[in-house]
């Protein structure tokens, strides 16, 4: 990467979702410009208000906060008309005239090489120089797809074989939750439900039947920005592929544990438990817990398994665990006058530690983690052993009565 730093236009990307959050800043990068993050619309206002250096607005819609995506977006054109605006959503699709004036919208998941080219229409062509590992494919691997010719759309480009399968399993998906729609209506008129009934059942039912769209676009999204983390810097496809099915696999155990509350809050200790078990030794007890048990919301439970899940892959691979003597201790405290919960994961027996020569997927992942819930995180690589140490709000992490 090179340029003079003065001269490339910045990208403030406001996510909540760390993963997508992620995504988003791999296409400003790619496209050329720096990014600058926000997890919520009153962190970017913040931004904004503190510094002109702002070329383009990057902001999803759906947003904790005192306003969403879209009155960001209309506040922002407001104060400063010359900064341009992207809108994206999974769940949503705003008018044109809903919008500011020369906005764009692009539903999730976001096409990388389409969202590359409109950043640098519209802001222009990025002057930084990403030079990406390369990945050799073997020959029987390479698939070539090409995207159908939209009318709308004509100078849509091709999408990859990896967005391509996304975009077929969404389609079907969409399908299914069409016919459920049919499937309940059958349901219902054959159970002798009376028409006041139906309304408020076909009501409901459209509530649930938007929530779940909502969940599986957001999910594929993720997927999405998982796969392409995964690869991105992986030294072969091998390597790749068996991170990507680790970190598919963590998001699984964590969406496990939300199904058996019906995504409410869940245990703090039942999540760590969860995310370490699968690389727990038969037969010995290598990570022990000391903490209080608390409910900590869906958000902090995925947020926390998949960076539980990049530490047990670390040290499995090159840390305390890495050696039949090692041990991990993770322990946490809760501040009830700062209201804040303190974390420490610590690796003990294991061989010496070495710093990183460069910041891993992994590492931003974890570094993200703390900003996702307006905390923060210290990475501490001592010859003893290596440890993570995260600082957190617990308004953060429970929900509000």
């Amino acid at each position: 990467m090179s340029a003079n730093s003065t001269d490339v236009p910045n990208v403030l990307i406001v996510e909540d979702e760390m993963m997508l959050r992620m995504r988003a800043v791999d296409i400003v990068e790619d496209a050329g410009f720096h990014s600058v993050e926000a997890v919520n619309a009153d962190e970017a206002m913040s931004i904004l208000e503190s510094r002109s250096d702002i070329s383009l607005l990057f902001t999803d819609i759906q947003m904790p906060g005192t306003m969403d995506g879209l009155k960001l977006a209309h506040t922002v054109h407001n104060r400063w008309p010359g900064i341009k605006i992207i809108l994206v959503s999974g769940q949503v699709k705003p008018s044109e005239a809903e919008r500011p004036t020369d906005s764009r919208f692009f539903g999730k998941p976001l096409g990388m090489q389409q969202m590359i080219t409109e950043l640098q229409t519209m802001v222009g062509v990025g002057a930084l120089k990403i030079v990406p590992r390369p990945v050799v494919l073997p020959a029987e691997e390479i698939v070539h797809t090409v995207a159908p010719v939209h009318k709308a759309a004509p100078l849509e480009p091709p999408l990859s074989a990896h967005e391509a399968v996304l975009s077929a399993e969404n389609d079907s998906l969409r399908v299914l939750l069409e016919q459920a729609g049919i499937d309940a209506k059958v349901l219902l008129a054959q159970a002798g439900i009376d028409a006041k009934e139906r309304e408020a059942a076909d009501k409901l039912q459209k509530l649930i039947l938007g929530e779940l769209h909502h969940r599986i676009k957001n999910t594929l999204a993720t997927v999405s920005a998982i796969a392409s983390q995964s690869f991105r810097a992986a030294p072969t496809i091998e390597h790749g592929q068996q991170a990507m099915e680790g970190r598919l696999a963590a998001l699984g155990r964590a969406h496990d544990l939300l199904m058996q509350i019906s995504w409410s809050n869940a245990s703090l200790t039942h999540t760590f438990s969860g995310a370490t078990e699968p690389f727990e030794s038969q037969g010995a007890r290598r990570f022990h817990f000391n903490g209080p048990d608390i409910r900590i919301t869906s958000g902090a439970v995925i947020a926390l398994a998949m960076t539980f899940n990049e530490l047990c892959t670390n040290t499995t691979k090159f840390g305390a665990l890495s050696i039949p003597a090692g041990r991990v201790e993770i322990a946490w405290t809760i501040d009830e006058d700062k209201q804040r919960l303190r974390l420490t994961w610590t690796e003990k027996a294991g061989p010496p530690v070495q710093p990183p020569e460069r910041r891993s997927f992994g590492t931003r992942m974890m570094e993200s983690l703390g900003q996702q819930l307006n905390g923060q995180v210290q990475l501490s690589y001592a010859p003893t052993g290596f440890v993570y140490a995260l600082d957190v709000p617990l308004g953060s992490l429970i929900a509000a009565a």
